[in-house]
């Protein structure tokens, strides 16, 4: 979309200083509908892809489908390093906005698709649409709220942006449930799908109200063309993608360097591209924005750790609560449950199930597939016989991907909680700056992970199951550390990138995320490998209380750059 096609903004100034802009209302129920449909789709896709395909699903074992996760969630996130490209040189962000809702709906019901060419055509329609959808969407908010009666306003602007997020995320998964337990994994994949189209119709439908946040800048002389930039960032990603993904041949080194194929492809991809961010930082001749660059980019290094933790949500954590989580609840709680479908029914009646090892690891034929034999559902391979339901009996479970709505519903639980606290010290001149924000909300997960050690240090999780209690608790703590990292993370994007590359920018922070997922995909590939689940987590403590450590040492600094580039802390 070209400057001229773009139409005038409609200008809404907040009364007397008060209130938002309308847009964001907008903004916010395009989120949430999006984020439905994404989080739906994350909270049961490694689930399908370890049921056996007599009940419908893949049959991988856990290493093939935390692989197979663990590169979507990566290659989800890397993809708005173009689509921000593209929007901010040529479609503009409202264009990119919608034509990446379009290919992220087909991208769910081609999941709704039996057989393996539907779904990993799926998989790369919602790539490639989150790349368009994901960055423009924040980058329209960040734009709006450059206006000077709204600047001041951005940070809360954000949380409230954030929050459509979460009650998107937090109702998607019992409508999962619901679905997949009464009709299948089909109808479930395809509700993301609608939600997805939900969202586009709000967004289509209100199209001058953001018009406002749609004006792209003109380019500068010293500006990479962009050409040059997919010379020099995506081409290099490509052909270093390929090496990896080769570099375990015999010719070569006859082994992959980190477990599997898509491991060192990916990893090797990101190399350009992390290089490619560098070098714009290096490469810029404008002091300030050369500050906020490197400013932005510090903060995207120690931010890493952080998102690790948080795709344990979709990898680790999700085994937890499968495999070694009790799920049953009272009676009471139960018949609650019951009419939202939110019950997965076991048995110990003889049935196709997929065969496994003490330690739950899945057994493989010589060819590499899961072997299907006749037993009981593996729920009670760790449930103490006394807890066995009587012969020809069942249990109703609580379904595992109910607990994936713990995080948000504490996002949006105790969101105002946060903000009430910090606007408190806010009055009082007592406020931390934003960099010692996120350092606290690092040290928040550095803490919720240690709650998973001595969860798995007090319970022998191969002879009996852990309380849900546990994850209620981590999810708990994590939360808080989420409220502080992440609205921030989009907010100082907006504040400390070069206007002309604030999409680009935003696909950076993507980036974060990406390398971050597939990390946390690479760690539960090695799942089954770590018997003990104490050093599991334990591994995540120590990462995030150095990362948090280093980002309280650069604090001060990036405070002084945003308080430069905003005037404020």
């Amino acid at each position: 979309m070209t400057q001229t096609a773009v139409e005038q903004p409609v200008i809404t100034p907040s009364p007397k200083g008060k209130g938002h802009h309308k847009g964001l209302y907008v903004l916010f129920f395009t989120e949430m509908w999006e984020r439905f449909g994404y989080y739906l789709m994350i909270g049961i896709f490694f689930l399908y892809l370890i049921d056996p395909s007599s009940n419908g699903g893949k049959g991988f074992d856990t290493t093939k489908a935390a692989d197979l996760v663990g590169s979507y969630i990566a290659l989800v996130y890397l993809s708005p390093f173009i689509g921000g490209l593209l929007a901010d040189r040529y479609l503009g962000y409202r264009r990119a906005v919608i034509l990446g809702g379009i290919l992220l709906a087909s991208g769910y019901f081609s999941l709704a698709f039996p057989g393996d060419l539907a779904m990993y055509a799926g998989l790369g329609l919602i790539i490639i649409g989150n790349g368009f959808f994901k960055p423009n969407i924040g980058t329209i908010l960040g734009n709006i709220y450059n206006r000077e009666d709204l600047k001041a306003k951005k940070d809360v602007a954000y949380n409230i942006f954030y929050m459509g997020v979460n009650i998107g995320a937090f109702i998607c998964n019992f409508v999962a449930a619901y679905l997949r337990n009464h009709y299948g994994w089909g109808h479930a994949f395809a509700a993301a799908g609608i939600g997805m189209l939900v969202g586009l119709a709000i967004f289509a439908s209100n199209l001058k109200t953001i018009a406002e946040g749609d004006v792209r800048k003109p380019a500068s002389s010293d500006e990479m063309s962009t050409a040059k930039i997919l010379s020099s960032a995506l081409l290099p990603a490509v052909i270093a993608a390929v090496i990896g993904y080769f570099i375990s041949s015999p010719a070569l080194l006859g082994h992959t360097l980190f477990g599997t194929k898509s491991n060192d492809a990916f990893l090797f991809a990101c190399v350009p591209i992390v290089i490619f961010y560098i070098r714009l930082f290096s490469t810029s001749k404008q002091k300030e924005d050369k500050r906020g660059l490197g400013a932005l980019l510090a903060f995207f290094a120690v931010a890493i750790i952080f998102w690790v933790i948080y795709n344990q949500n979709s990898t680790g954590l999700t085994i937890w609560a499968d495999q070694y989580t009790d799920r049953q609840m009272s009676p009471a709680m139960e018949n609650a449950a019951q009419p939202f479908g939110m019950l997965q029914t076991v048995t110990t009646e003889p049935h196709k199930v997929t065969q496994i090892d003490e330690h739950f690891r899945a057994i493989k034929d010589a060819n590499g597939n899961t072997i299907e034999v006749m037993g009981a559902d593996p729920y009670f391979q760790n449930l103490p016989k006394d807890q066995w339901p009587k012969e020809g009996n069942k249990l109703r479970l609580l379904s595992t991907e109910i607990f994936q709505s713990i995080n948000p519903f504490f996002i949006v639980a105790f969101s105002l909680i946060v903000i009430g606290i910090f606007g408190w010290l806010a009055k009082r001149g007592k406020e931390p700056t934003t960099p010692v924000k996120v350092a606290i909300g690092i040290f928040l997960a550095a803490g919720s992970s240690l709650l998973m050690v001595i969860a798995a240090s007090m319970t022998d999780v191969y002879v009996d199951k852990s309380s849900m209690a546990w994850l209620f608790g981590t999810y708990a703590v994590f939360t808080v550390g989420e409220i502080l990292v992440s609205p921030i993370g989009l907010s100082m994007v907006s504040k400390l990138s070069p206007p002309r590359v604030t999409a680009l920018m935003m696909g950076g922070w993507y980036l974060v995320n990406a390398i971050a997922g597939k990390v946390a995909g690479l760690m539960a590939t090695f799942w089954d490998s770590f018997t003990n689940k104490t050093t599991y987590f334990l591994i995540l403590v120590i990462s995030a209380g150095i990362a948090g450590v280093v980002m309280l040492i650069l604090s001060k600094w990036i405070a002084r750059v945003v308080k430069e580039k905003t005037g404020s802390y």
